[in-house]
């Protein structure tokens, strides 16, 4: 009888559970879907099955190379972020001994800080009298500011590096963390070298967290549209800023949401092919 109202308990939550999840994600998602079926006329939705919003993308080549730039520029971001943050990771997670959870506990805090105001830090970092180039003037290395900091792609790169740079190392310092020391020692004893060792041993074991790190970075950098309208000028153009304007002063939102629903599609794939290359691998 126990165990009657065991299950029935666990049926129970679980059916909550299911029901929690279609009411506060998928039918959202689902009308926000089929909005990008509908048209605008003047400042009136026609509420009619239509499928101009993704025709008029993939006709007006603006768009396509908007989009493909702000791919690349995600990418880019992303493999700036495996190459500061991994050594990060691998020293915390071999070498910070005792202080190495205090160190996480530093580079954390900003992710709990306002997305607007790291990006205010970073243009009184990277502005005409910001501080680097305050630095550059008193050491005597530029007479005038430089403006390859500020108001370009360069600004959109290295403000999103800093700020998702701590989404990195998490995941990895927590797949290296877990790596057993016997399994290293392990591999010393069966004659590898140190660099084998890491290359056979640690970095294989320590991917899965790469990769999940990976995907936050490259998802987070795709869609972003808030740092571009801050630091990145009209050069900073991307994807994510012409899906904002649509919801804003265009006032098309059927059409930023067959955008949004475009960038949606594609993320979902990358990271399922993602997920299947990393299973297919291991």
């Amino acid at each position: 009888m126990k165990s009657i109202i065991n299950y029935f308990n666990t049926s129970i939550w679980t059916i909550i559970s299911f029901l929690l999840v279609i009411v506060l994600i998928l039918i959202p998602l689902a009308s926000f879907l089929s909005y990008s079926f509908f048209t605008v006329e003047g400042v009136e939705i026609i509420h009619q099955f239509s499928l101009i919003n993704y025709k008029e993308f993939f006709i007006d080549e603006i768009y396509i190379n908007t989009f493909v730039r702000t791919i690349f520029l995600a990418l880019f971001v992303m493999f700036c972020c495996i190459l500061l943050g991994y050594p990060v990771a691998y020293f915390l997670a071999r070498y910070a001994g005792k202080y190495k959870y205090a160190i996480l506990l530093i580079l954390i805090i900003p992710l709990f800080m306002s997305y607007i105001i790291k990006i205010y830090m970073m243009r009184s970092i990277l502005g005409y009298s910001g501080l680097i180039n305050k630095i550059l003037k008193m050491l005597g290395i530029i007479e005038k500011p430089l403006e390859f900091f500020l108001w370009n792609q360069n600004s959109v790169i290295i403000t999103l590096v800093i700020i998702l740079l701590p989404l990195i190392i998490i995941p990895t310092f927590t797949s290296l963390d877990k790596i057993p020391s016997n399994i290293i020692e392990a591999s010393f004893d069966l004659g590898c070298k140190p660099f084998q060792a890491f290359r056979h041993v640690i970095f294989p074991i320590g991917f899965p967290g790469l990769v999940v790190g990976g995907i936050f970075v490259f998802i987070l950098a795709l869609g972003d549209f808030v740092t571009p309208q801050l630091v990145g000028g009209t050069s900073g153009f991307t994807y994510g800023k012409i899906i904002y304007s649509n919801f804003g002063m265009a006032f098309n939102w059927p059409f930023g949401a067959a955008l949004a629903s475009i960038l949606l599609f594609v993320s979902v794939f990358i990271i399922s092919l993602t997920n299947y290359l990393t299973k297919k691998k291991s």
